[in-house]
Formats: C-alpha cells, sequence, structure tokens
C-alpha cells in the first residue's frame, strides 16, 4: 500500500541523516525500499533516491470524485436494505449481520461527505439517479424485500446483499487503479477487506 511506503521511504532517509559523518558529507544509502504493488501487481523494489519520490500526489482527480459520489449512494440504499431487517428477517445470525453492516457503513457516508465539504465539492442529491450502478438493486427488487418477511425476507435480503457487496467490491478496484487519492485509496481497500469477509458469511447463511 502506498501508506506502507510512505513509512518506508520515510525510515529510509532517517537511518540516511543518521549515517551523516563529522565531515558533514552528504549522506549515502544504498539500502534497497520494497514497494507493494496495487492489486493485482507485483511489488518493485526502489533505490532510497526512487523511494524518495515514489509517494504518489494526494491530489483529486475524476476517478476519486465519481467514486465517492457512487459510494454514498450505494451505502445508502445498503442502510435501507438492513433497516427491514429487525422486523422481518427471521435468522439472528442474519439480524446481527445487518446491524453491523448499518453501523459500519452508515459512518462511512458521514466521513465521505465530509470529505466531499472539505474538498470544496458538492454533495450528492440523497435521491440522485444510480441505474446501471455496479450491484444495486432495483426498485422491483427492494419493493419485493420489503413485502417479505422469514425465511423468504432472509433468503432476499443475502440475494441482493451479496450483489450489492460485490459490486462495491468492483466499483473499489477500479477507483485503486484510476483514482489518485491517498485518503480515496484507503476507503477503497478497507471496503474490499471488509465486504469480502461479509460475503463469505452470508453464503455460508445460504448454504446453511
Amino acid at each position: 500500500m502506498r501508506f506502507a511506503l510512505i513509512a518506508m521511504a520515510g525510515a529510509v532517509l532517517l537511518l540516511s541523516a543518521c549515517s551523516e559523518d563529522v565531515s558533514g558529507s552528504a549522506p549515502v544509502s544504498t539500502a534497497p525500499v520494497i514497494a507493494p504493488g496495487r492489486p493485482g501487481e507485483e511489488a518493485r523494489t526502489l533505490s532510497p533516491a526512487e523511494a524518495a519520490t515514489a509517494v504518489p500526489s494526494p491530489s483529486v482527480n475524476a476517478a476519486d470524485v465519481r467514486y465517492v459520489y457512487d459510494m454514498i449512494a450505494h451505502h445508502r440504499q445498503a442502510l435501507d436494505m438492513t433497516a427491514l431487517a429487525p422486523t422481518r428477517a427471521s435468522s439472528p445470525k442474519l439480524k446481527a449481520l445487518a446491524e453491523r453492516i448499518h453501523y459500519t457503513q452508515e459512518p462511512e457516508i458521514r466521513a465521505m461527505t465530509t470529505w466531499l465539504d472539505q474538498e470544496r465539492l458538492q454533495r450528492p442529491d440523497h435521491h440522485a439517479e444510480h441505474e446501471g450502478m455496479q450491484g444495486m438493486a432495483t426498485a422491483e427488487q427492494m419493493a419485493a424485500l420489503k413485502a417479505a418477511s422469514g425465511p423468504e425476507f432472509d433468503r432476499l435480503f443475502l440475494q441482493l446483499m451479496i450483489a450489492h457487496h460485490e459490486g462495491a467490491i468492483a466499483m473499489a478496484t477500479t477507483v485503486l487503479t484510476k483514482g489518485s487519492h491517498l485518503t480515496i485509496e484507503q476507503w477503497a481497500t478497507d471496503v474490499i477487506a471488509d465486504q469480502t469477509i461479509e460475503i463469505r458469511r452470508m453464503r455460508e447463511m445460504q448454504a446453511a
């Protein structure tokens, strides 16, 4: 990850500074730095000079902004789905999972809207269009979920939420390739890690 690279680059610079001799000559180090690659890419070995300039810029690009707008809408639908679970689900495990999703994604929405404010970017409308967005349930699917209860609700919830998570992971993977902002990269990495675990749990529930 880029954060690991920052830490390693800082360590190299610190070690180099400590190696100055009393004559005041410029520090010299030959210690290599391992730069983790992006998903699907191998790590690279950088010289200290390369490491000092390899830290990416924290600037925002269009892919970062698109990701935040889309993910806010994506998370809002997930909250709409999880809000139904306490009164409609029959499985205690599913209710617990829905609660976890809710209390994970609600703060993430607040963090993303705050980030938009800090970057002086407009917040997306609460009813922004999301047709064609990866993993989003259709209006008909949401209506069916709201009308269901008991085991049928559990079945539909797992089916829709697995697809929803898979869509979020695909979006996060894309921004890791196309985005440029360090904060967005960290959020995307967390989404991939957390939602991959939750997909595994939901598939276990489906198989039970």
